[in-house]
């Protein structure tokens, strides 16, 4: 097992292939690809034949599209590839991620944008499967508790960011923007940077609204959380925010207009109250998701 804590760094992934564990009774371990650039990724090449010499799994599932290509130089066991959609931000690794899919036996794509922008795109063998979430772990609980748990008072509109305020991505400065034509000084926004998932389901429960201004997303797990915590939501209109939100009720999506996003924000407010999110997303169910990916190892196996 390497020593990179999977749980912590990418908590989605882990839940992804603990669920298909604990239900179909598989064995995994995972590796973790250490380095920058595509040169970087190359010098990891002989650790990945190392572990499948040593662990000799039956299919190697690589998350992105660089892990995607650094496997498929690898042709001792069969490689399934998700795409979570970074890959189509940059022509470079756009190019480079949509040979790694022409070398896989299957590839996964978390939105069907993802796939309709790779610049090649493979006829059969793919499916398109978003990643889930895990009821258990973002829920619905007491705002008064949450806010007192992560020290949130009520004379603020606690604004809880979709990011990092240095992620350029994420686009903090957009989001300042709006906040101050509103010219409430009362808004406290704040950065989802530095949390755990125990502490990040307070907050979604905890704040006001949940307010996503990014560039660019696949299907991101932020929304399908602030969703089954039925944390109001404004949000741009990227990736498959619009199909994820549908017809939420106090779920707003928005331009990347200042004045709209700023207009979207006080209408989130004035519903007051909290969304019916948590029923509109049974659909993203890890338990669901489970099943369409095992499925996908099942079909890559029976083909060799």
């Amino acid at each position: 097992m390497d020593n990179y804590d999977i749980k912590k760094h990418h908590a989605f992934v882990y839940e992804q292939i603990e669920t298909i564990k604990n239900i179909y009774n598989i064995d995994y371990d995972n590796l973790f690809i250490r380095g920058k650039g595509i040169f970087g990724y190359l010098k990891n090449i002989s650790k990945i034949r190392k572990k499948i010499k040593e662990y000799k799994p039956d299919l190697l599932h690589a998350h992105y599209g660089l892990s995607g290509l650094l496997s498929c130089l690898q042709r001792i066991v069969p490689v399934v590839i998700t795409f979570h959609g970074s890959e189509i931000h940059s022509r470079f690794i756009n190019i480079l991620s949509s040979f790694a899919s022409k070398l896989s036996k299957y590839n996964i794509y978390v939105a069907k944008h993802i796939r309709e922008k790779m610049y090649f795109r493979p006829g059969r063998n793919f499916n398109i499967i978003p990643c889930g979430i895990n009821p258990d772990e973002s829920f619905v609980m007491d705002k008064d508790i949450s806010s007192s748990r992560m020290k949130l008072t009520k004379e603020n509109i606690n604004i809880l960011f979709a990011g990092a305020f240095d992620d350029l991505m994420k686009n903090y400065k957009l989001a300042k923007n709006a906040i101050q034509i509103i010219s409430e000084n009362k808004i406290n926004l704040i950065e989802l940077k530095g949390y755990n998932r125990e502490e990040v389901t307070y907050l979604f429960n905890a704040c006001d609204l949940f307010l996503l201004t990014s560039k660019n997303e696949g299907s991101p797990q932020t929304i399908k959380e602030a969703m089954a915590c039925n944390c109001p939501i404004v949000a741009t209109d990227v990736g498959e925010i619009r199909d994820i939100i549908s017809d939420s009720e106090g779920c707003f999506i928005t331009s990347f207009e200042p004045d709209d996003i700023a207009q979207k924000l006080k209408l989130a407010m004035e519903y007051g109250k909290r969304t019916n999110g948590r029923e509109k997303i049974k659909r993203f169910d890890n338990n669901i998701i489970a099943e369409k990916i095992y499925s996908v190892y099942k079909d890559v196996l029976s083909k060799l």
